[in-house]
C-alpha cells in the first residue's frame, strides 16, 4: 500500500519549456532542476518533483482525470495572482468541510490545479 506521500506530479503541455518557465512563475518556491541522467528538467519543490512533460495521444492536457489540491493562506488571493501570469478560473470556490473553501483554476494548457484555503 503506498504512503500518504506524493513524490512527483506530471502535468502535461504542448510546450515543456513555455510550461516549465509558466510553473516558475506559479510556484516561485519551486527551484528547475536537471536529471543528468535522463537529460530531463524538472521543478522541485520540497520534496515534491513537479514534471512538465510533453503531452501526447496516450495523455493529453486539459480539465479531466485527477487534480491535486494545493494549500493555500487566501483562496481569493492565489486565484487573483494564477490568473495574473494566465490562468483561468474553472470551478468554484465552494465551501467545503472544516471552514474551507476551494476551487480549480486552469494553467495556459488547460490543466487544473485545485487550491483550498481557509473560507473567506
Amino acid at each position: 500500500m503506498p504512503v500518504a506521500i506524493v513524490t512527483a506530479v506530471m502535468i502535461h503541455v504542448s510546450d515543456v519549456e513555455q510550461g516549465i518557465s509558466w510553473y516558475e512563475k506559479a510556484f516561485p518556491l519551486a527551484k528547475r532542476e536537471r536529471s543528468a541522467m535522463h537529460d530531463f528538467e524538472f521543478l522541485q519543490l520540497e520534496s515534491l518533483q513537479l514534471e512538465i512533460v510533453p503531452a501526447d495521444e496516450k495523455v493529453t492536457s486539459g480539465p479531466s482525470g485527477t487534480v491535486i489540491c494545493w494549500q493555500v493562506t487566501s483562496v481569493a488571493d492565489e486565484v487573483e495572482r494564477l490568473r495574473l501570469l494566465g490562468a483561468t478560473l474553472y470551478r468554484g470556490p465552494m465551501r467545503i468541510e472544516a471552514n474551507l473553501s476551494m476551487c480549480q483554476v486552469q494553467d495556459p494548457w488547460g490543466n487544473c490545479i485545485g487550491l483550498r484555503g481557509p473560507a473567506a
